[in-house]
């Protein structure tokens, strides 16, 4: 028992007797936040608002909000929706509508309207298709809406807003959406 009393006493690699080493790491984090909230619960007490209350039991800690039996996105997903969200983030989806599209396109409208027109492009929505004669273009725009109906059933609704039909053309020399409008090519045709 003396040895007990005695080896309290003795100071440790320098420390004065009694005292305890200065905090460090988490513990002095633990004091800081610990004044804190005392300095904050004055200032409260001197404007007269009641002190807070800390829920959570004794220990005052709080329940996260994905706690809990119900599903969370930290859970593991169906790869399905994995690939949607990996689609809708990376901006490929409208091509990948694009391709699907083009590719069933045949199946989409039906083979008589297939048999007489082809999809063009698909900007932002706008679906345009070229027409074999300006009879079967103008046949495509008056069937614009059961058409767009049809597509946006089987693609997905508001893959296509628009549809606009042309006839066939001649040869053009313009590339891209851009150009400078003038007289073109003239000194080949005369």
């Amino acid at each position: 028992m003396a040895d007990q009393a005695d080896s309290s006493q003795n100071p440790v690699d320098g420390e004065s007797p009694g005292l305890l080493p200065p905090p460090r790491g988490v513990d002095l984090a633990r004091a800081a936040l610990a004044a804190a909230r005392e300095a904050n619960a004055q200032r409260r007490q001197a404007a007269g608002r009641t002190p807070m209350v800390r829920r959570g039991g004794a220990a005052g800690l709080r329940r996260r909000r994905w706690s809990g039996p119900g599903p969370d996105a930290r859970d593991p997903q169906p790869l399905a929706a994995t690939m949607r969200t990996w689609v809708r983030t990376a901006g490929t989806g409208a091509d990948l509508t694009k391709a699907m599209l083009f590719g069933r396109w045949a199946e989409i409208v039906g083979p008589e309207v297939a048999d007489h027109c082809v999809p063009v492009s698909l900007v932002d929505g706008a679906l345009t298709v070229q027409a074999e004669s300006t009879a079967w273009a103008t046949q495509i725009r008056m069937m614009a809406g059961p058409i767009v109906k049809r597509i946006n059933d089987q693609m997905g609704d508001r893959s296509v807003k628009r549809l606009t039909a042309r006839g066939p053309s001649g040869p053009t020399w313009r590339f891209g959406q851009r150009h400078v409008p003038g007289r073109g090519p003239r000194d080949t045709y005369g």
